[in-house]
């Protein structure tokens, strides 16, 4: 009786904290960044640092000191890389920073003094380079992003080109029937500016200083120079079309022969002793039985 007991109150325990946990977390998905941001840059946003944007200005000051001049001048253009930097300022950024190694000096401290020295100070380490670790995984994955989105584009700009229509035509077109990813958004926004007055060739430019993704900046570069030499933008776009999905081909070829290298260890330490425990346990039951 008294085991069933335990195990009742065991169960009711768990499942008081298993919605005391989602509760948490839908109340921390409510819980946005100042400033306005949009859906895509906002379902990027993990619950760790939204818990702690209301916390930001109170390290904004400290952020803005010469102290942290480095920091903003290295995390600002990696915040637009990222596609943050309308969202999140660069200041934003330092605070959080600062806050995050003020919660792993925090964790370490507890940890030593709580006897678990090596624990506390992993914890604390994960906790101060968590923000640009994130960044940097963000920005990774917008990279990816565009190059997959890239040559699909450029294919629909050659068949809207080569059909009579002109460049920003094209682009308008194309931008409003197509789905709002990272490479709509950005292309989106040099639209934008066109509009408002400023010059093709810098709009563009600036668009590649602001993204830095090797492949948008080749070709990019290679309209600005079609428009200054006069040359047809279609069969350029065209050849720079099948340059990158000759690379994208390329790199998931690659990436599929490095797949049997990578599952070698999940398979020497997950499936093999499974196997083995399925073949060998009753044969060794067999055995010791024929033994006694």
């Amino acid at each position: 009786m008294g085991s069933v007991l335990m195990l009742a109150a065991a169960v009711c325990c768990g499942v008081s904290v298993t919605m005391l946990a989602l509760f948490v977390l839908r109340a921390l998905s409510f819980v946005e960044s100042e400033g306005t941001m949009s859906d895509e840059a906002r379902r990027g946003v993990p619950v760790m640092i939204r818990l702690v944007m209301p916390l930001v200005p109170n390290f904004r000051r400290i952020a803005r000191s010469e102290l942290c001049r480095a920091w903003r001048e290295a995390d600002e253009p990696r915040l637009w890389m990222g596609g943050y930097g309308d969202s999140i300022g660069v200041v934003d950024f330092i605070g959080l920073r600062i806050i995050f190694i003020l919660l792993g000096v925090i964790a370490a401290v507890i940890g030593v003094f709580g006897g678990h020295g090596a624990a506390g100070i992993l914890l604390g380490a994960m906790l101060a380079i968590y923000p640009g670790v994130w960044l940097n995984t963000r920005i990774q994955a917008r990279h990816l992003e565009i190059l997959k989105a890239l040559p699909n584009l450029l294919d629909l700009l050659t068949l809207s080109v080569e059909a009579g229509k002109d460049f920003m035509t094209s682009l308008r077109d194309i931008l409003q029937r197509r789905r709002l990813d990272a490479l709509g958004e950005e292309l989106l926004r040099t639209f934008q500016e066109i509009q408002l007055g400023r010059k093709r060739t810098d709009a563009l430019r600036e668009l590649a200083r602001r993204v830095r993704q090797s492949d948008l900046t080749s070709v990019v570069n290679a309209i600005i120079q079609a428009e200054e030499l006069g040359v047809s933008i279609g069969q350029l776009l065209r050849i720079q079309g099948d340059m990158l999905r000759n690379k994208r081909f390329t790199m998931a070829e690659k990436l599929a022969n490095e797949a049997p290298v990578k599952i070698i260890l999940p398979i020497i330490m997950f499936i093999f002793p499974a196997v083995l425990i399925i073949l060998l346990v009753p044969l060794g039951l067999k055995m010791a039985q024929v033994v006694m």
